[in-house]
C-alpha cells in the first residue's frame, strides 16, 4: 500500500471512528488491504478481538469468521460486495482469538485512490452480544407466555430447560400433579415418573427423542406428589432458537385415567360378547354340521355293512358301494363349505361361461327345487366368461336356488340374469376392472333388515336346528372373495330377494391354461403315464395310508409305506430307489412341508407330492411343491403323480 493510499485509509477510519471512540468502547476499527489482510491494528481492536498487533498484522481477516462461514466462502463474498457497492454491512457471529463467539454488527467501507481504484478497506465491528442476549430472553419469555396458557386446568403445561429441569408451571400442572410452583420449579421432571421407568432411564430417553426428532409422545403411568399413579398422555416438544440451538422443552401432560378405564371396560365387554357369540356359533355348528355328518356317516356305514354281508354271500354290491361313495363325496362337499366361509378351500380358477353353466345345471336345478318353481333366464348374446372355480360356482348357484325355493315355500318364479359392469378405482370394494354380475331373483317373503344383516354370518340360519348348517351363504361369500369378486344381497320384507354374484370377467377366454388359487399355471395331461414307478407314501393315519397305497398300486405302481417323516428318511437314507414321494402335510413332529425341505437337500430332483386339506401352507414352506387336495379321488391322485414326474418344479 502506498503512503498516499495509507493516509487516505487512515483519514477515513478516523472520520468514521472518532465520533464514537470515547463513549462507545465496544467498537473495533482496523484496516484491510485489497486482498483482505489486516494492515493496521490499534489497542482498542486488541482489547476487543483479543489479538495483539504482532499476532494479526498480515493475517487474512477471515480468521474473525466462524468455521461455517469460512467453509461457505463468506469472507470472499463480503470483499466482493464491498468492492462493488462501496460498503458492506451485516450482523452475524464472529470469533475472538480465544474462540469465543459474539454477535457483531460489521461495516466494511471501500477505500479508493484519486483514480477510483480500490486500494483497501476500513472495517468497523461492534459487539452486539448483550443486545442479542436481551432479544433472546425477550423472545423466550414471549414464547413461554404463548405456550403456557395459565387458564388451562385440564392439561399440565410447563417448560423444561435443556437438562430437563422445570422452569415454569401452570394451574393445570398444579391440579394434575399436586405440586405448587415454588415446590417444583428447579426440580428435575424425572420425579413424575415411576421407579420402574426411572430404572429404564425413560426420562432421559424421552428428552433425547424430543431433541433429535422434535417431539416425543407416549402414554404411561405417572406419579403425583402424594405418590398415587395416574395414566397420562405425554407430549414433549423441543423448543429452539432462531439459530437452531436448543433452549428447552415444552411438556404437555393429560390425565386420561378415566378414558383408559372406560376403554378397558369396553374391551372386556367386547371380549365377553365375542366369546358368547363364538360359543353360540359352536352350538349352531354342533346342531347343524353334526346332524348332516351323522346322516352322511349313516349312509356310508350302512351301505358298507350291507355290502360286506352281500359280498360274503357272493351277491352284487356295486350299488351299495356307489351309495357309500356318494355319501363320502357329500361329506367332502360339506367340508369344503366349512373351508369356504373361512376362505381356505383350494380353488381352481378358470374361465367359466356363465350361460352355458346355468343351462347345463338346468335339469339338476329343477330336480332340486321342484316342478312348482318356474326357472327363467335372461342373458345377453355377448357375455364374457368369468374367472371362478367351476365346481364351487355350481355349488353356490345350487345353494342360492334352494334358499330361494324355501323362501317361496316351494312355489313361485326364480329368474337368472347377467350383466356386465366396468368398475372404476374409486367405485367400491372391488378392484378396478370388468365384471359380470349374475343375479338370482326370487318371489319369496324377503328378509327384514336384521336378517339381511346377519344372512352371511357363519352358522346363521332361519331354518331351525337340524334343518341347515348356516354355512351356505358364508360359503358363497368366501368363494366370491377368493375369486376376486363379491356377494351382494338385496332384499326387503315382502318384496323377495336378489343375490348378486360379482365375478371378474376373463380377459383371455380362449386360453387353454387353468389358474389355481396360487396363480400358478397347470396344463392337465390328457394321457397320464403308465410306466410303473417306485413311490414312497408317507401318512401318520394308517387308514389314509392304506387307502392311498391301494389306489397307487391299482394304478400299476410299486409302493413303500412310512407312518412318519422319520421312517421316510430312514427308507431314503437306506438307499432304496424311489421315483416319487407322496406325503401328508399335517403330521406330528415333522410336517410334510418340512419333510419335503429335507428331501430336497438330501435327494435333489426327487419329485414330491404334498397332500393337504388346506390351500395355505405355513410361512416359509416351498410353494412350488405339487399339492393334492384332500379328500382326493384316484383320478386326481393319478394326475398329481403325472404332473410330479413330468414337471417337478410346478404345483398342482
Amino acid at each position: 500500500m502506498t503512503t498516499e493510499t495509507f493516509a487516505l485509509t487512515r483519514d477515513l477510519a478516523q472520520r468514521r471512528s472518532n465520533p464514537l471512540a470515547d463513549p462507545v468502547p465496544d467498537y473495533a476499527t482496523y484496516m484491510l488491504d485489497i486482498d483482505g489482510c489486516v494492515c493496521s491494528w490499534n489497542a482498542r481492536a486488541s482489547r476487543f478481538e483479543g489479538f495483539t498487533e504482532e499476532d494479526i498484522l498480515g493475517e487474512h481477516f477471515s480468521c474473525f469468521f466462524t468455521p461455517e462461514d469460512r467453509s461457505a466462502g463468506i469472507p470472499a463474498t463480503v470483499l466482493q460486495a464491498a468492492a462493488i457497492e462501496g460498503r458492506f454491512e451485516t450482523e452475524a457471529w464472529r470469533v475472538r482469538k480465544c474462540g469465543a463467539r459474539y454477535w457483531a454488527h460489521v461495516t466494511l467501507d471501500t477505500v479508493r485512490d484519486r483514480t477510483g481504484a480500490t486500494v483497501g478497506y476500513v472495517k468497523i465491528v461492534r459487539d452486539l452480544s448483550e443486545r442479542q442476549r436481551s432479544e433472546e430472553v425477550l423472545r423466550r419469555s414471549e414464547e413461554q407466555f404463548r405456550l403456557l396458557v395459565q387458564g388451562v386446568t385440564d392439561y399440565a403445561i410447563y417448560m423444561l430447560d435443556p437438562d430437563g429441569y422445570v422452569s415454569s408451571w401452570n394451574l393445570g400442572a398444579e391440579r394434575i400433579k399436586g405440586y405448587r410452583p415454588e415446590e417444583i420449579i428447579g426440580q428435575h421432571f424425572s420425579r413424575f415418573y415411576t421407579d420402574e421407568d426411572r430404572e429404564q432411564d425413560l426420562p432421559r430417553t424421552a428428552l433425547s427423542i424430543a431433541q433429535s426428532e422434535g417431539r416425543f409422545e407416549r402414554e404411561g403411568w405417572r406419579v403425583r406428589k402424594d405418590g398415587t399413579r395416574f395414566w397420562a398422555n405425554v407430549i414433549i416438544d423441543a423448543i429452539r432458537a432462531d439459530d437452531g440451538s436448543l433452549i428447552g422443552f415444552a411438556k404437555v401432560t393429560r390425565d386420561i385415567t378415566e378414558k383408559r378405564q372406560a376403554q378397558q371396560a369396553l374391551e372386556r365387554t367386547q371380549r365377553e360378547l365375542f366369546h358368547s357369540q363364538k360359543m353360540e356359533a359352536v352350538g349352531q355348528l354342533t346342531g347343524g354340521v353334526a346332524h348332516d355328518f351323522n346322516n352322511l356317516l349313516m349312509a356310508v356305514l350302512g351301505s358298507l355293512e350291507i355290502a360286506e354281508k352281500r359280498a360274503a354271500a357272493g351277491r352284487d354290491v356295486t350299488q351299495l358301494i356307489k351309495n357309500a361313495i356318494l355319501g363320502a363325496r357329500r361329506g367332502a362337499s360339506l367340508t369344503q363349505r366349512l373351508l369356504a366361509f373361512s376362505r381356505k378351500q383350494d380353488l381352481v380358477i378358470e374361465p367359466v361361461d356363465v350361460p352355458d353353466l346355468v343351462r347345463e345345471m338346468s335339469d339338476m336345478l329343477q330336480r332340486s327345487i321342484g316342478p312348482t318353481v318356474e326357472i327363467s333366464t335372461s342373458f345377453p348374446l355377448s357375455l364374457p366368461p368369468v374367472y371362478c372355480d367351476r365346481n364351487q360356482l355350481e355349488s353356490a348357484i345350487l345353494n342360492l336356488a334352494v334358499n330361494a325355493r324355501d323362501a317361496m315355500h316351494h312355489e313361485g318364479s326364480l329368474s337368472f340374469k347377467a350383466t356386465t359392469h366396468l368398475i372404476g378405482p374409486d367405485d367400491g370394494e372391488l378392484k378396478a376392472g370388468n365384471y359380470v354380475c349374475l343375479c338370482l331373483t326370487d318371489e319369496g317373503e324377503g328378509m327384514d333388515a336384521e336378517t339381511l344383516e346377519n344372512a352371511t354370518s357363519p352358522f346363521f340360519t332361519t331354518k331351525g336346528v337340524g334343518k341347515g348348517t348356516g354355512l351356505g351363504l358364508s360359503m358363497v361369500q368366501g368363494l366370491m372373495a377368493q375369486s376376486g369378486g363379491r356377494l351382494v344381497l338385496r332384499s326387503s320384507k315382502g318384496a323377495g330377494t336378489t343375490a348378486e354374484l360379482w365375478m371378474p370377467a376373463a380377459q383371455n377366454p380362449g386360453g387353454v391354461e387353468r389358474l389355481d388359487a396360487g396363480d400358478q399355471t397347470i396344463k392337465i395331461p390328457t394321457t397320464p403315464s403308465v410306466r410303473p414307478l417306485s413311490i414312497l407314501v408317507v401318512d401318520d393315519d394308517p387308514l389314509v395310508l392304506t387307502n392311498t397305497v391301494l389306489m397307487i398300486e391299482d394304478l400299476g405302481h410299486a409302493t413303500a409305506q412310512a407312518q412318519s417323516a422319520e421312517e421316510a428318511l430312514l427308507l431314503l437314507d437306506g438307499g432304496a430307489p424311489f421315483d416319487l414321494v407322496v406325503t401328508d402335510h399335517a403330521m406330528p413332529k415333522v410336517t410334510g412341508s418340512q419333510l419335503a425341505a429335507i428331501i430336497r437337500e438330501r435327494c435333489p430332483g426327487l419329485p414330491i407330492v404334498l397332500a393337504t386339506g388346506y390351500a395355505e401352507l405355513p410361512q416359509g414352506a416351498d410353494t412350488s411343491l405339487i399339492r393334492l387336495s384332500k379328500p382326493f379321488s384316484q383320478n386326481q391322485l393319478e394326475t398329481a403323480i403325472a404332473n410330479a414326474r413330468d414337471r417337478p418344479d410346478r404345483a398342482l
